[in-house]
């Protein structure tokens, strides 16, 4: 795949180990370096400002969207290249997932879970086909796709979905991953349904 830029949603906090923090500028700056758009949140505060600052150290280009009630808040990263404000977090998911090529999860809380889920929600649903991925730093993710193994068990997530996930722990093999995604699995489901 030709990606162009990615989004990435995760934490507004550091988290407890340094590994969050140290794993996102790294993410960052990777990004940068093989001239991958950032496209992310808009905040400078916890991981968030971090992965930000890792592109832009690195001279990459970064994109922030924000909702205006959380930029009055003067949460909103002041030297990214591009700051989109919006009137909603609706507004804010919509615009991330257009400008976007593929979507990638750090570290994070609700929102993080929120945001990663909706757009891979919609990959199920046929409505794109970007990849959707986790960098799993330090295990942070592992008990998630514990439990989503249990569902696609339990057959509430079907196998090929499951299977669509880009999962690792090293940022520069996940980014030749999300790269090299091809949506077989995927495009196999979507002509199934079509034929039915």
């Amino acid at each position: 795949m030709n990606i162009k830029s990615i989004c990435v949603y995760c934490g507004s906090s550091p988290g407890i180990l340094p590994e969050y923090a140290a794993a996102a500028t790294q993410f960052g700056r990777l990004l940068a370096l093989r001239g991958i758009e950032l496209v992310f949140g808009g905040g400078n505060v916890g991981l968030m400002g971090a992965v930000a600052d890792g592109a832009l150290d690195a001279g990459g280009r970064v994109t922030g969207v924000i909702p205006r009630r959380l930029q009055e808040k003067e949460v909103a990263h002041k030297n990214l290249t591009e700051l989109h404000c919006v009137s909603s977090m609706h507004e804010r998911k919509t615009m991330m997932a257009d400008l976007s090529d593929a979507f990638v999860a750090l570290p994070g809380g609700i929102g993080t879970l929120e945001e990663i889920f909706e757009v891979y929600t919609w990959t199920q649903l046929g409505f794109h086909r970007k990849p959707c991925a986790f960098l799993n730093v330090a295990g942070f993710y592992s008990g998630l796709f514990s439990f989503l193994e249990f569902m696609v068990e339990q057959r509430f997530v079907k196998d090929e979905h499951y299977r669509s996930l880009i999962v690792d722990s090293d940022g520069a093999r996940l980014i030749d991953r999300i790269a090299a995604y091809e949506h077989v699995a995927l495009d196999k489901w979507i002509d199934r349904k079509k034929e039915a």
